[in-house]
C-alpha cells in the first residue's frame, strides 16, 4: 500500500479499509492499551510488590534478632544472676550507719599498725550519692616511705571499701642550719583524703 492510498482512507468508513491496514491499527491499539494498562495498574502492583519484599526482609531480620535473643535467653538469665550476686557482694562491702564508727577505727588502727603517727584524722561531711554516701576523711600522718606503703596496702585489705585520693608526700620540716640531718630525722609527711562509703537504705538514711 502506497502513501497516497493511506491518505485516501476514509476514517468514517473503517470497515472498508484493507485487511492489512485494519490489522496494523488493531496491533497499535492493543499496544497502546497494554502500555496504558501497565502504567495505570501493573506499575502500582510492581511498586506494592517491592514494598512487600522490603517489608519481608525487615521482618526476617527482626525475626532473626529475636530468635538469637531467645536462643541466648538462658545465658542472659545466668549473666543477670551473676551480676546481681556481684552487685550484692559489693553492697555488702559498704557499711551501714551503725558500722561506720567501727570502720573509722579500723582506718586509724591500720595507720598505727604501720607505725605511723597521726597529726590529723578529720572525718568530713557525708556526701550523698545515688544509692550510697561518701565519707571523706582528711589525713595527715608522719612516718617513712615504706610505712606509707604498708598503710595504703592495709587499707586495701580491709573487708570494707576504702579508697585514697589526693596523696601528697613531703619532708617533715627543713634541714637545720649547719647540720647535715633534718630535724625530723628523715621522716616524711603524707597528706591524703581517705574515702569510705556507706550504703543508703530505702529511706535514704
Amino acid at each position: 500500500m502506497t502513501l497516497d492510498e493511506l491518505n485516501q482512507l476514509d476514517f468514517g468508513n473503517i470497515g472498508e479499509w484493507p485487511a492489512v491496514v485494519k490489522a496494523v491499527v488493531i496491533i497499535l491499539l492493543c499496544a497502546l492499551l497494554a502500555v496504558g494498562w501497565y502504567y495505570f495498574d501493573i506499575e502500582d502492583q510492581y511498586l506494592s510488590l517491592d514494598r512487600a519484599k522490603q517489608s519481608e526482609q525487615d521482618l526476617r531480620k527482626q525475626f532473626e534478632r529475636k530468635q538469637a535473643k531467645a536462643a541466648n535467653l538462658d545465658a542472659y538469665k545466668a549473666q543477670l544472676a551473676e551480676m546481681r550476686e556481684s552487685f550484692g557482694s559489693m553492697l555488702r562491702q559498704l557499711p551501714n550507719k551503725t558500722e561506720v564508727a567501727g570502720l573509722l577505727v579500723d582506718v586509724s588502727q591500720t595507720g598505727l599498725a604501720a607505725g605511723l603517727e597521726f597529726e590529723l584524722f578529720q572525718p568530713q561531711k557525708e556526701i550523698p550519692k545515688e544509692f550510697y554516701a561518701e565519707l571523706p576523711i582528711k589525713l595527715r600522718v608522719t612516718g617513712r616511705y615504706h610505712q606509707f606503703g604498708e598503710f595504703v596496702s592495709g587499707l586495701a585489705s580491709l573487708p570494707r571499701i576504702v579508697t585514697v585520693y589526693d596523696i601528697a608526700i613531703r619532708r617533715r620540716g627543713a634541714k637545720a642550719r649547719g647540720r647535715g640531718k633534718s630535724p625530723a630525722n628523715g621522716k616524711l609527711v603524707l597528706e591524703a583524703t581517705a574515702k569510705t562509703y556507706r550504703y543508703l537504705d530505702e529511706e535514704g538514711s
